[in-house]
C-alpha cells in the first residue's frame, strides 16, 4: 500500500503563488506516476498536472499550462506543484493521486493511490 499526504496549500490573493508537495509513503517502488487533481464545490474532480517518475514527462490541464509546474524530486520520494498567478477559479481542493502504471493521464480512475487533499483559496 502506498500513503500519500499533500501540503502547502492555504490563502492567497489573486496573482500570487502557492507551491503544494505531496510525500508518499509505503510501498513507494510501486509508484511510476504521479499527477494533481483539483475539486471546487460543486464540481467534478478534475485533472491539473502529471508526471512520470523515471522519464519525467509531463502534462497539464489547459486551464493551468504556462503558470503551474510539477516536478519531482528525487528517489520517489516528493512530487511538487508549483502555482503561479493564481487565479479566483483555481480555488479548490487539490488533491495527489499516484499510479503504479507509467503513463501519463487525465483520469482520475486511472490511479491507485489518493491522498485526503489540501484546500486552496485565492481570493480576488
Amino acid at each position: 500500500q502506498v500513503q500519500l499526504v499533500e501540503s502547502g496549500g492555504g490563502l492567497v490573493q489573486a496573482g500570487g503563488s502557492l507551491r503544494l508537495s505531496c510525500a508518499p509513503s509505503g510501498r513507494t517502488e510501486t509508484i511510476f506516476a504521479m499527477g494533481w487533481f483539483r475539486q471546487a464545490p460543486g464540481k467534478e474532480r478534475e485533472f491539473v498536472a502529471a508526471i512520470t517518475w523515471t522519464g519525467g514527462s509531463t502534462d497539464y490541464a489547459d486551464s493551468v499550462k504556462g503558470r503551474f509546474t510539477i516536478s519531482r524530486g528525487n528517489a520517489r520520494n516528493t512530487v511538487y506543484l508549483q502555482m503561479n498567478n493564481l487565479k479566483p477559479e483555481d480555488t479548490a481542493v487539490y488533491y495527489c493521486a499516484a499510479d503504479r502504471v507509467e503513463i501519463i493521464s487525465p483520469h482520475r480512475f486511472d490511479y491507485d493511490y489518493w491522498g485526503k487533499g489540501t484546500l486552496v483559496t485565492v481570493s480576488s
